[in-house]
């Protein structure tokens, strides 16, 4: 890594330890949580001292929140967090007025808001930008209409920032804009909370829009400059969630290490199996590869430097390594890693989604045939 970090850095990171029982109770609900990492100051990370923030750079916040990821044990609610930082948090501080900027980001920070935002809609999958959620000018009013799929924090959600088409005839550039809208907004409604295979504690949903009004002052920058926000936000976004990624690869090794040395198999410490052995040789080697990649690009990101081909590439090493420690995890534990009792096998699931989230491995690698020329 290269990077040092300051004591000041130490002591954030080393902080979030403390707060590991409340953090794994099982008995803590959302609630408990959530003033947990408050309390912590985890969603004050990035915000300027005058919001109520903690005013650290983006290599700070990832610092912090990898050790959250190894030290929470509840993956879903992980990413609610670095959702609620990523989604609202940074485009307001980036993108906002002074006016939106003292009236939402204390409320954020503090967690008295929870924030989410939404570009993904029913039918475009990862085609984000080909959106069909329009608006339409109307005096000093914008009209929108449409709807939004697996929108992450949607049920819990108190404010959002909602991309739609203002423009479809110029397209991403410039045809795509950003609106700041609170709950409570009349003609927006939340859908019921969807199901899925993992990260369980993190609830999402649709969104819908019908005729729903956004008064002028609700615009995120200026009209037109959605492209540009969306893509500031999907780089915090890759290198926060991923950054808990890390964390939780972390603690997975650390199980797994424990695990072999205090279980016998076929009569010796499961360590003793070069096999099971090499494993975790390979699940260390995935986790220092993944660290030093998205470390690498969070620097770069801090210097302004371009990390066009930087950041994909990390995306997909550190979401695909996640998955196959995942599964060498399960095989270290062997029959016992497939039962839920041990959890295991809750890493694995958690671990897919980061493979479709923030950018498929599949549109990163078109991505980055783009950035070679091919």
């Amino acid at each position: 890594m290269l990077t040092e970090w300051n004591d000041y850095q130490r002591k954030l990171k080393e902080s979030v330890s403390q707060y590991a029982d409340r953090l794994n109770d099982n008995q803590s609900n959302f609630s408990k949580k959530w003033d947990t990492v408050t309390e912590m100051g985890i969603p004050s990370l990035p915000v300027a001292k005058e919001y109520k923030g903690l005013d650290q750079d983006i290599v700070t916040t990832m610092y912090v929140l990898e050790e959250l990821g190894r030290v929470c044990e509840d993956a879903g609610f992980n990413f609610v967090v670095s959702s609620h930082i990523v989604s609202t948090e940074i485009p307001i501080q980036q993108f906002g007025s002074n006016t939106q900027k003292k009236r939402y980001l204390p409320g954020l920070c503090k967690g008295h808001l929870i924030g989410a935002h939404a570009i993904t809609e029913p039918d475009n999958g990862s085609d984000a930008f080909n959106m069909n959620t329009t608006v339409v000018k109307k005096g000093d009013k914008y009209i929108l209409n449409g709807s939004k799929m697996f929108i992450t924090n949607a049920p819990i959600a108190d404010l959002f920032i909602i991309y739609a088409c203002t423009d479809k005839k110029r397209g991403a550039l410039g045809g795509i804009s950003a609106f700041i809208i609170e709950k409570s907004c009349p003609g927006f409604t939340t859908g019921k909370p969807i199901e899925k295979m993992g990260l369980k504690n993190a609830p999402f949903s649709e969104l819908f829009f019908d005729n729903c009004e956004v008064s002028e002052d609700r615009i995120l920058g200026k009209e037109g400059l959605g492209f540009s926000i969306f893509n500031h936000v999907m780089k915090w976004e890759i290198l926060c969630s991923f950054a808990i990624n890390i964390g939780e690869m972390t603690r997975q090794l650390d199980r797994c290490i424990r695990y072999s040395k205090s279980t016998k198999t076929v009569g010796q410490p499961v360590f003793k199996d070069q096999s099971l052995a090499h494993m975790m040789v390979e699940m260390k080697i995935n986790l220092e590869t993944s660290r030093a990649l998205l470390y690498n690009a969070g620097l770069k990101f801090r210097q302004g430097l371009n990390i066009s081909i930087d950041l994909p590439i990390a995306k997909i090493v550190t979401s695909e390594n996640y998955v196959k420690s995942s599964l060498n995890a399960i095989r270290v534990y062997e029959e016992y890693g497939y039962l839920k009792k041990y959890g295991v096998e809750k890493d694995l699931r958690n671990s897919l989604a980061g493979k479709i989230y923030s950018g498929s491995s599949e549109i990163q690698r078109n991505t980055i045939a783009v950035m070679m020329g091919l």
